[in-house]
């Protein structure tokens, strides 16, 4: 790990909250991720499960959290199972964790080796009636690969017919959706990296540089400052590429009097950033490119303000579309005939807006939440409007990270980033 080692109080305190929430009489299971081959003997690098993280704070694979709340046997209420380090492993991968240093990193206190899981498994078991199993059920998930948890759990439902089956993920969406001081000083941190590598950019773009050429002078300043890299795919589109939404090819050149999109981010221990800025090639903007880029920031601006306790997120991105039409009609982009025939699924706005303005963020980048309930204090979000303009070979969208809080508007992680079109323009020039 590049990180530091992370307080262990963030991950008592979390298991006590998921525990509070959990029936009587029941266990629940957390299982790491596997390592993913590719092909030959070649793997994807190592990437733990956000959940066992959150509840354990362990980075290794092969590990699994069982808690059991109301367990006769008080050593069992919290026990963590390890792959077992020796020589061989240490000197071929690395040293894993051995159990004072699991203490040390999850503050559990009762920790085995994997090989012990079955058959203390089947003691823990024999003592409730429900277990809570782990399945993937953010809104935008693929299951189309089967992980370590799928395996677990159809083997449970195997094993154990006569067990209740409940569903964890919905108090971990609850539980992760609410960041805690120690979350919200690692996700500053990785706000902070991703402000280096910007800063670093802003006096190496000019015409004639390539898009993978940025990209690799932000992956130095991101790994120089102790992040793994990219908290997602970067996406760094220069002209008529900015106006596709997800573009990843980050292969072309970027030509005098274009804009770059430039939507990257560093994590940290786990944690991700999710920052969007859009800069001129030639370090000016045009005037229409400046008016479209004012639009999207007063937007943005405005958006802000209504990430306060008790918004409710689909009212949210409703109040923030009657702003992106009020831009677009002075961009005229669109006019009022747009609007009076528009359909109310589809509102005249999304030629030129088509995604929402906010998600979840935290040990994910669309980091998991409740969608339906009204925010809270301590949620994390982005805020990312855009103006996309494929006749005119020009896409903006501005975003950066947010905590709400419990009076005035959101902080901003990301607030001492340059955003202004000013700021940037004199960053680029100097």
């Amino acid at each position: 790990m590049k990180y530091d080692r992370i307080d262990k109080e963030l991950f008592v305190l979390n298991r006590k909250n998921f525990v509070e929430q959990m029936d009587e009489s029941s266990l629940a299971v957390f299982n790491s991720n596997d390592i993913f081959p590719i092909s030959a003997d070649s793997t994807m690098p190592f990437q733990q499960h956000r959940d066992i993280l959150f509840l354990s704070g362990v980075d290794q694979e092969e590990s699994i959290l069982v808690l059991s709340p109301n367990s006769k046997n008080k050593a069992h209420r919290e026990v963590l199972f390890l792959k077992e380090t020796n020589e061989h492993i240490a000197v071929w991968e690395g040293a894993k964790l051995n159990k004072e240093q699991a203490f040390e990193t999850s503050g559990i206190k009762t920790v085995y080796w994997l090989d012990q899981f079955d058959r203390i498994l089947k003691q823990m078991m024999y003592e409730v009636e429900h277990v809570y199993l782990n399945t993937n059920e953010h809104l935008r998930a693929d299951t189309t690969v089967q992980t370590r948890e799928d395996r677990f759990i159809n083997r449970v439902r195997s094993e154990y017919p006569a067990h209740t089956v409940k569903r964890s993920a919905p108090i971990m969406h609850r539980t992760r959706s609410r960041k805690h001081r120690i979350e919200i000083d690692l996700m500053q941190n990785a706000c902070n990296i991703t402000k280096s590598g910007i800063e670093r950019i802003l006096g190496f773009v000019k015409p004639g540089v390539w898009e993978y050429e940025i990209e690799a002078e932000l992956i130095h300043e991101f790994i120089r400052n102790r992040s793994r890299g990219f908290a997602y795919t970067p996406i760094i589109a220069s002209g008529a590429n900015a106006c596709v939404l997800h573009y990843i090819e980050n292969n072309a050149r970027c030509k005098a009097g274009e804009v770059i999109l430039l939507d990257v981010g560093a994590e940290y221990a786990n944690y991700a950033s999710d920052l969007t800025r859009s800069i001129p090639v030639s370090g000016r903007f045009t005037d229409r490119q400046r008016a479209v880029y004012d639009a999207v920031l007063h937007v943005k601006t405005e958006a802000e303000k209504l990430l306060v306790p008790g918004t409710v997120m689909d009212d949210y991105h409703k109040e923030v579309g009657k702003l992106m039409e009020s831009e677009l009609l002075k961009l005229k982009l669109i006019d009022k005939t747009d609007i009076k025939n528009q359909r109310a699924d589809w509102p005249a706005y999304k030629k030129y807006f088509m995604h929402g303005t906010s998600h979840f963020i935290g040990l994910d980048t669309h980091d998991v939440g409740l969608w339906n309930e009204p925010i809270e204090a301590g949620m994390a979000f982005t805020c990312e409007p855009g103006i996309y303009i494929p006749e005119e070979s020009l896409g903006i969208r501005l975003e950066d990270d947010l905590i709400v809080q419990k009076t005035g508007g959101p902080l901003n992680l990301m607030g001492s980033i340059p955003i202004e079109a000013d700021e940037i323009e004199t960053l680029m020039n100097e």
